[in-house]
């Protein structure tokens, strides 16, 4: 038996694992993505032949593959979302955003630098990385396939949805301060800061959403209204045409110096709100999740066999305790503040605030930075320590979204509709 016969059956049996589990585990205490860590996790403490797995010595192919899973993900979430766009509507993205984002990755940066006295560049980048969220994980607590209907766009499924959607892209400032600082040795000028704060954070910024605002107005145009019935795609039903402008919105962005992960975001936003109520959305929206669905099982499979046939050996106690701290102190902390005095009742802030999942996007901005110099000599650590949040968060995260999210459903049902949140 060649190691490349078992990679054949393994992706056979990945692949119609992946079409199955969902439906499976619906109404389960456990999800898809628990199933793949934890079948990974075994291969990786078993005598099997499977080849080796090093992230650090890998970091190309590992930064490349997790970024067309986010970019991937990013497009089937906003293709998913039906609110329009507004500063009321979204009031709870923007809480989520302004202030839990800063203060993960201050808390973080902090607990880091606490519990494992690394340079301050280094404990930055493990703020950054892991202040993302990335409901992909948990599907119960985002956004289902495109409806009208207002059950599947409740107020913690759209905030949680919006916020996964464009905190992947506006991590991103954060991680690139954190890689500038290495470079600078730790110290940084105020031409440095401002240098930061006029280009990474607000100039890429606004070429993203400019970018993606264009290109999603001109798709939609094509997609629905376009005069001739070969540009007007809608009426042909093709899915993978996701793909194109996924790829599109990301290339062009990340060619003009922009954040191509905010831009995809946007852009499928701005489809959606070319025709709102169009059966093309879900064609696209599937489409989309079929693939991200068998990118996150592909992965979560490495990561589990990766931590046990590798990780484990270098787990620390004070690794274990910084995951458990951010999971479940510091993402609940920070995103109950952001909700302070907003519309919804207690029991929704509660489920916002914690199910804050760290996924995909931490392994891509880690093997990013780790392209960078000034990492070398922790690369595996950080490796470790990101893996081991992630993998947390999964099991976690994954036990409790549907027992959560099916109590809250059934107590909105049983509320009278003049009745408050």
């Amino acid at each position: 038996m060649s190691p490349a016969d078992l990679v054949f059956t393994a992706l056979g049996l990945g692949a119609l694992a992946a079409a199955v589990l969902p439906r499976l585990v619906r109404r389960m205490p456990f999800s898809m993505p628990m199933v793949f860590l934890a079948v990974g996790a075994l291969t990786g403490l078993l005598p099997l032949p499977m080849p080796e797995l090093d992230p650090v010595a890998d970091r190309a192919w590992v930064e490349h593959v997790t970024e067309i899973c986010v970019i991937v993900s990013l497009m089937g979430a906003g293709l998913a979302l039906n609110r329009p766009f507004g500063l009321r509507s979204w009031a709870g993205p923007w809480r989520l955003l302004g202030i839990t984002l800063p203060l993960t990755v201050a808390a973080t940066t902090a607990l880091t630098w606490w519990l494992f006295d690394w340079p301050v560049a280094t404990a930055l980048l493990v703020g950054a990385l892991l202040a993302p969220t990335d409901p992909v994980l948990a599907a119960e607590v985002r956004v289902g396939e495109p409806t009208d209907e207002d059950d599947d766009e409740d107020e913690v499924r759209f905030t949680l949805t919006a916020e996964a959607g464009l905190n992947d892209g506006l991590a991103f400032p954060f991680v690139l301060a954190a890689v500038a600082l290495a470079g600078a040795g730790g110290v940084w000028t105020a031409a440095d800061w401002g240098r930061w704060f006029g280009m990474d954070l607000v100039g890429k910024t606004v070429i993203a959403v400019v970018i993606g605002i264009v290109l999603g107005r001109l798709l939609g145009w094509m997609f629905f209204r376009a005069g001739a019935e070969s540009l007007r795609l809608s009426e042909h039903m093709e899915g993978f045409v996701a793909l194109a402008a996924t790829f599109l919105s990301y290339g062009l962005t990340e060619l003009a110096h922009g954040y191509g992960f905010v831009a995809v975001f946007v852009t499928a936003c701005a489809v959606r709100a070319a025709e709102r109520g169009h059966g093309y959305h879900k064609v696209l929206h599937g489409f989309t999740e079929q693939i991200e669905r068998l990118l996150t099982a592909a992965l979560l499979f490495l990561l589990g066999h990766y931590l046990a046939a590798t990780g484990l050996a270098s787990l620390t106690w004070p690794m274990v305790l910084f995951a458990l701290a951010l999971i479940v102190v510091v993402r609940p902390v920070t995103g109950w503040v952001a909700q302070l005095g907003f519309v919804t009742g207690p029991r929704e802030r509660v489920v916002t605030a914690v199910f804050g999942l760290r996924g995909i996007g931490s392994l891509f901005y880690l093997a990013y930075a780790l392209g960078h110099h000034g990492f070398e000599d922790r690369a595996h650590e950080l490796w470790v320590l990101t893996a081991t949040t992630v993998a947390f968060s999964v099991l976690l995260h994954g036990a409790s979204a549907t027992p959560a999210i099916r109590r809250l459903d059934r107590l909105r049902e049983a509320r009278p509709s003049d009745a408050p949140p």
